[in-house]
């Protein structure tokens, strides 16, 4: 249930930024395509559709997403996505078969790349 929300929390996080962030909107450039997260067994999946420097998410699998992360099961990728070192958490996962990729990996750098934009920008002190 965790691992739902997450991913659902991603979508709308990332569909806010590409509708008010510049820099969020710059960094989908002209990309169209679909990406998912999802477990291993696919009992949790959301895709995300990048079109027209907008990106909505949808519930479920997608039949052909230009790049899936999909994760052994929902407690991993909650885990590996809540990491404080995410980059060491995909790369242990991936070398020890936690994690799969499938379709192109450029795309999952660049999607990488996409979340710095998402974290909480802190208030400034007066």
């Amino acid at each position: 249930m965790k691992f739902r929300f997450l991913l659902w929390m991603l979508g709308f996080l990332m569909g806010k930024a590409s509708r008010k962030n510049p820099a969020f909107q710059l960094q989908l450039g002209d990309k169209d395509l679909v990406f998912q997260l999802q477990t291993l067994d696919g009992t949790v999946a959301r895709h995300f559709k990048v079109k027209n420097q907008r990106i909505t998410s949808h519930g479920g699998l997608y039949p052909e997403p230009a790049f899936a992360i999909a994760f052994k099961d929902a407690a991993y990728g909650f885990a590996t996505l809540q990491a404080k070192n995410k980059q060491l958490a995909f790369m242990t996962g991936i070398q020890d078969k936690s994690i799969q990729i499938k379709g192109n990996p450029a795309l999952v750098i660049w999607f990488q790349g996409l979340t710095k934009y998402l974290k909480p920008r802190k208030k400034a002190k007066a």
